[in-house]
This record gives structure tokens, C-alpha cells and sequence, in this order.
């Protein structure tokens, strides 16, 4: 816990928003940014739960039913994914813009993103992005 803490220190000296993934009730408890709900996770548990005005909660989904679900969820934000990683979540463009069209949350490309393929977000309906491959 107390690493946690340390860590929340940092990020509020640097200003970088510092969500926990999967667990809203220690985010609360200990005054994070917000918290990360994996597109698995399908409870509305934390609905009763009183937040702070600039709590954040993101989720990630990677179809309508669990676009849905993450709106249930009261979320802000979604990571859409896999935008252009072929696994069996894969989208491609014109269905994850097809799919993004049926939210008014706000949506972050996910999935495969690279130097290689960057100027093709220009076509996409998002945000932004998040990505591991594109960083390494």
C-alpha cells in the first residue's frame, strides 16, 4: 500500500493521471485519478459509490455488447480495441469506426498501433490512442 502511495505522489508532482485497473473502491480509497474497468468485468457494484467530480472511469470493450455494458457502467471513456493487432478481438478500420459511431463516450484506439501504421488514425473515429508496440 504504501508503494501505491508513493507511486500516487509521484504522479500528482509530475501531473500524470494514476488510474488502478479493476479494483474502483481502492481508487477511491486511496484518491487516485480514476479507475480502469477491463472489458471482462461486468459488475455494477460500484455504482453505489459515491465519486469525487474528477473521477475517471475507463473501460475497454471489444464489441457492441460490451460497449453497452461499459455505458451501463457510467463510464467516460473506452479503449476500443483491437484496431489493427490481428488477434480475436481484431476490428480493422471499418468496423471499429462503425463500432465507435454507436457511443457518445469517448473512444481511444487500442490494438497493434505503430510507427507504420500512425497516419491511418487520421480515418478513425477517436480520441486517441494507447499502445504497447508503438512505445518499445
Amino acid at each position: 500500500m504504501k508503494c501505491i502511495i508513493q507511486i500516487r505522489n509521484y504522479c500528482r508532482k509530475k501531473r500524470i493521471k494514476f488510474y488502478i485497473s479493476n479494483n474502483i473502491k481502492l481508487s477511491l480509497n486511496l484518491k487516485l485519478d480514476g479507475a480502469y474497468i477491463p472489458s471482462f468485468n461486468r459488475s455494477y457494484r460500484h455504482l453505489s459509490y459515491s465519486f469525487k467530480n474528477n473521477f475517471d472511469l475507463i473501460g475497454s470493450a471489444h464489441n457492441i455488447k460490451e460497449i453497452k455494458t461499459k455505458e451501463n457502467q457510467k463510464v467516460n471513456s473506452l479503449f476500443l480495441s483491437s484496431l489493427f493487432k490481428k488477434n480475436k478481438n481484431y476490428l480493422g478500420i471499418r468496423k471499429f469506426n462503425i463500432i465507435s459511431k454507436l457511443t457518445k463516450k469517448r473512444v481511444v484506439a487500442l490494438g497493434g498501433i505503430s510507427k507504420n501504421n500512425i497516419r491511418k488514425l487520421r480515418i478513425v473515429n477517436c480520441i486517441g490512442f494507447s499502445g504497447i508496440s508503438f512505445f518499445e
